[in-house]
């Protein structure tokens, strides 16, 4: 099956979080700070990749870390 290969898919989110610049990064902030979205899974997607750059390319989002950071929360 075409495009199963998971090495390929990694390579291409790598490639992905390489080429975002700063421009790339407020506007994915811009998006999930307006909640811009047309569903929720597009929010989850952007929250997902602003995720992995804070881990890959910390120095590009460290002006939006409230996005990502999540605070621990009491169930009762």
């Amino acid at each position: 099956m075409m495009g199963s290969d998971p090495s390929s898919t990694t390579e291409e989110n790598g490639q992905q979080l390489a080429a975002m610049d700063g421009n790339a990064v407020a506007a994915i902030a811009r998006r999930l700070e307006e909640d811009d979205y047309a569903d929720a899974f597009a929010g989850l997607q952007d929250w997902h990749l602003l995720r992995a750059l804070a881990i890959h390319r910390p120095d590009l989002v460290r002006p939006y870390r409230h996005l990502i950071d999540q605070e621990p929360f009491d169930e009762d």
